[in-house]
């Protein structure tokens, strides 16, 4: 899998405003941002309400709810979640390489407003936690900041395996859903949030909600990051205006034509983009990726069937049966073979202890409806195209 460094801008940039010079350190950091402002937890609330603030992971969960639902003493701790766990997505750890100072900002800024004492970063790649670490040598935050190392595995980035693993235990969801902000780490009340929520804190913070808003959707005004990648010119990560056309980005990024997934390997594909914006939760993780028509679609998607069946967490029969079942269902279809993929995904939706096994079969029961039409090629004979591999996986795991 190609490395993603480059950064591109439409429209304004703030979260990413600086990094086409590099890394900001600490000093070119405050001049570019400008020194973080000290806010109450009902400024924080107000600000993120006024806004429509949506947490920038999977679940694009509004912040002020989260915020309100915390008890109003017996904080435990702000819980940045660095575990970027899709494989294709690459903000987060762009932020935290390259802008850590802002992702700091926001999370230790909410500590103080909330009387959290620990600020604690579960990162899972090297480079990314040693550039914080090396940020938070230029920084007297006055409370507890500490950088943990966790697992790189897709269920890893759940927020409640990484609480877990904070806690010493394994990098797993447990089969209880309880919300972090009723019990969260060491079972007390706990703020837990992806990077770029973080960032775009900051951010909204510094702005206001009448600056922040001066770009974007009026209903979730601000910017979003994106990753795009696979039959794309320019890979990379994008800052755009939340709402921005699918189609600008595409263009933008050279896109080739054909289907494109959006939200990763949980999301869903589309056959065509004509007049779709991209806005929460629809982009889900912030994640588009081109196929183009080069590449057999059945193939590249039975490539990742069988990826993310080998990420399970193994602790609930839809994920340790199902998710190979579908895999080998797909492997079916892809050699023009009768398979109960359809019957499989109804058995697994809805049954998991955990999103794997939801996520896996919206990605797959998504590609039965876009490549129909490869399906009936392939009971035939075949597409006649090779899997090109446009889809990347770690390691270039085929």
């Amino acid at each position: 899998m190609r490395t993603i460094e480059a950064t591109r801008v439409i429209g304004e940039a703030r979260v990413l405003a600086g990094l086409d010079q590099g890394r900001l350190d600490r000093q070119r950091h405050l001049w570019i941002h400008g020194a973080p402002p000290s806010l109450t937890r009902a400024q924080y609330t107000e600000l993120a309400e006024a806004v429509g603030l949506r947490g920038r992971g999977g679940a694009a969960f509004p912040v002020a709810l989260k915020l309100k639902d915390l008890p109003n003493r017996g904080i435990e701790a702000i819980v940045v979640n660095g575990s970027e766990s899709e494989p294709v997505s690459r903000k987060d750890r762009l932020l935290l390489t390259q802008s850590p100072h802002l992702v700091l900002d926001g999370a230790v800024g909410l500590a103080h407003a909330l009387g959290a004492p620990h600020v604690l970063l579960a990162i899972h790649d090297a480079a990314a936690a040693t550039s914080v670490r090396e940020a938070l040598m230029e920084r007297d935050d006055r409370l507890a900041v500490e950088v943990s190392d966790t697992p790189g595995r897709f269920v890893a980035g759940e927020a409640r395996a990484v609480l877990s693993a904070l806690e010493g235990g394994p990098a797993v969801p447990p089969g209880r859903r309880v919300l972090p902000t009723r019990k969260g780490y060491h079972r007390r009340p706990t703020f837990l949030s992806n990077v770029e929520t973080f960032a775009q804190l900051a951010v909204l913070a510094r702005l206001g909600s009448r600056g922040f808003s001066s770009t974007g959707l009026s209903s979730e005004p601000g910017t979003q990051l994106l990753t795009i990648d696979g039959a794309v010119q320019r890979p990379g990560v994008i800052e755009t205006p939340t709402g921005v056309p699918l189609d600008t980005v595409l263009q933008f990024a050279g896109a080739e034509p054909g289907p494109v997934l959006l939200g990763g390997y949980h999301g869903r594909w589309l056959p065509q983009t004509d007049g779709l914006t991209l806005q929460r939760p629809e982009v889900s993780a912030g994640i588009v990726l081109a196929l183009g028509t080069d590449t057999c679609p059945l193939g590249e998607v039975q490539r990742v069937a069988e990826w993310l069946a080998s990420q399970s967490a193994g602790q609930c029969g839809p994920c340790v049966f199902g998710l190979p079942s579908l895999a080998h269902d797909f492997a079916r279809i892809v050699r023009g073979e009768p398979s109960d993929a359809k019957r499989h995904l109804m058995l697994v939706s809805g049954r998991g202890a955990c999103a794997h096994p939801d996520g896996t079969a919206r990605f797959l029961a998504s590609a039965l409806a876009v490549f129909g039409d490869d399906v009936r090629r392939h009971a035939a004979g075949g597409c006649g195209r090779p899997v090109l591999g446009v889809l990347p996986l770690p390691g270039g795991a085929w």
